[in-house]
């Protein structure tokens, strides 16, 4: 059993990419505590969107991974995509939970209040509270085959708020909008690119986190096969 099942960080390239991140995570905050300006009206309240907008974005993505693996999934029934829809989207979840967390805090400041029933907020709650569901049905289902077929088809479906999140500004008349629409190319070069430095370093956290929890799908799978022989 021992020869068949090894640790995640066995591979030294799982190693090296762990400590990448970790050196990229203590330069990005380097940059955004220390050489990124300090904007006149939000003050240090604005740094948190180096933290706020990528979580937001990986959790995109992350779910548009649960939405392909989905689909793949319920074409083929093939367990990989299983592993890879239910990984991306408990790791999703963990950013979009984050987006939840960060807003309220740069909220406070700067309107007065922690939370506003604004487009933007609400529709990542309700996706929030979407895959809450998600988690919900892996859980308390009979058939791991029917489990796997449906909660396949809700990551599918899920998917459509994210275009929904993302286009709310348009979506929605000015005046209810509070959230602010900066034009990046438009930001000075410090912002811009601190800013496109934190995407890709939650982009490296998210691939780092979804290959560690496939592994370690994948091993539970494997010792549940082998309980099985007994």
């Amino acid at each position: 059993m021992s020869s068949e099942i090894k640790f995640f960080h066995q591979n030294i390239y799982s190693k090296l990419f762990g400590l990448l991140i970790i050196f990229s995570w203590l330069i990005l905050n380097y940059f955004v505590l220390f050489v990124t300006r300090i904007d006149p009206y939000q003050e240090m309240a604005q740094k948190i969107f180096y933290f706020h907008v990528p979580s937001a974005w990986v959790a995109g993505i992350a779910y548009l991974v649960v939405m392909i693996s989905g689909i793949n999934y319920l074409r083929t029934k093939n367990n990989y995509w299983d592993y890879v829809g239910y990984a991306s989207a408990e790791i999703g979840t963990i950013f979009c939970a984050l987006v939840l967390i960060t807003g309220p805090i740069w909220a406070t400041p700067i309107w007065g209040t922690s939370w506003s029933w604004e487009p933007r907020l609400t529709t990542v709650l309700i996706m929030f509270l979407i895959y809450l569901g998600y988690f919900s049905v892996r859980n308390f289902g009979k058939s791991l085959t029917t489990i796997k077929s449906i909660s396949a088809t809700i990551g599918v479906l899920a998917f459509l708020n994210v275009p929904i999140i993302y286009f709310s500004v348009k979506f929605w008349a000015e005046e209810v909008q509070l959230h602010p629409q900066p034009e990046m190319m438009e930001q000075p070069v410090d912002i811009y690119y601190t800013f496109l430095f934190s995407l890709i370093v939650f982009f490296m956290i998210y691939m780092y986190l979804l290959n560690y929890r496939i592994h370690i799908l994948k091993i539970k799978s494997k010792l549940e096969n082998i309980l099985e022989d007994y």
